[in-house]
Parts: C-alpha cells; structure tokens; sequence
C-alpha cells in the first residue's frame, strides 16, 4: 500500500492499516513504516500488556504502533504543540482514547513528572531530533532512576554517525542495527 509523503500508516496488529497523519511542517521526521516493522520484529514483535513511554512522541506513530501490538498503556510526551494536536487525533483515528496520556512537555520535565509518580516502564521510545543528540544523558537518567521496569526496553533511534556505547550504567545494548541514514540502538537492563 502506497503512502503519500505526509502520512504514515499503523504496520501490524490491531490498527494494522490505520492511515497517521504526520506533524505539520519539518520540525518532526516520522519514523518510516519500513524502520518501525524491523524495530517492533526486534522487539516484539507483540506485547502482553505492558506500559510505553514515548518521550520525544512527533505523530506518536511509535507508541500507537505498540498500542496496536497489544501494549496496555501509553504516555506521549513531545513540546511542540503541534506534535501534540497530531497524536491526539492519531489516538482518536485508532480508537485508543482510554489507553494514553498526552503532555506537552520537554523531555526533562516530563521525567521529572515520571518520577513523582514512581513509574516504569516495559517500552521507553527515545526518537529525539537529531540535531540535539540527548540520549546518553536520557540513559544515565533511566538507569541512575531505574525507569525501566525489569526485563523491558529501550530503544532509541538516532542518526546512523551517532555512535552510542555498549553499556551505560547497568544498561546494556542488546541490538544496533543501521537503515541508512537512520541507526537503532536497543537497550536493556544487564542480565
């Protein structure tokens, strides 16, 4: 099924086929459909429950996809307001109203919020613009703060010249796998 440019569409599961609008403008780059399936076969390629984090959220094509995988709730995070009003009406398109939460906010505040709620999560989605490279501070964070509920995944997409270290903290990367200009890093807790 053909795309056109601006729209994404949800790969499997539940929603499987579901057209996504993309954000407004250039500020975003939405994961393609391409990438997410091999990121999803990597990590799923279904769920049982589970809760997902996707902090720098765009369109939310991310945490959608794990929702239609079976996962049991999403939190979106993204600062730009446009980005929010996009995962909004993505969420309505697929129904899964009962199943999110959605903040406008940066990356560090939205951790901070986290963690007053003593929350973990089983799926942390890291897709930061490439521009601001913060994901080895964003995995100091998830390890010293122990974000990631045990046996659960992090992965983090990020331009293929970004090389991320083997381990950070107790973290360890479980998979890196490069689709040309796009590289995925996957991590977990050591075993």
């Amino acid at each position: 099924m053909q795309v056109s440019g601006d729209s994404m569409r949800v790969v499997s599961g539940t929603k499987k086929g579901k057209i996504l609008k993309a954000v407004p403008g250039s500020s975003t780059r939405p994961t393609t459909d391409k990438v997410k399936e091999a990121i999803f076969n990597i990590i799923g390629p279904y769920f049982d429950g589970g809760q997902g984090l996707d902090l720098f959220a765009g369109s939310g094509g991310l945490g959608i996809e794990a929702l239609s995988r079976g996962a049991e709730k999403v939190i979106f995070v993204d600062r730009d307001g446009k980005a929010i009003q996009t995962i909004h009406e993505n969420i309505r398109i697929c129904g899964f109203e009962e199943q999110v939460e959605v903040y406008r906010n940066d990356a560090d505040r939205a951790i901070k919020a986290i963690l007053k709620r003593e929350l973990a999560f089983d799926y942390i989605f890291l897709d930061p613009p490439y521009r601001k490279q913060q994901l080895l501070k964003l995995l100091q964070v998830i390890d010293e703060k122990a974000l990631l509920a045990e046996g659960g995944t992090i992965l983090c997409e990020h331009s293929s010249d970004v090389t991320l270290p083997d381990s950070v903290g107790r973290l360890v990367q479980r998979k890196h796998e490069n689709y040309g200009i796009i590289s995925i890093s996957i991590y977990g807790w050591a075993e």
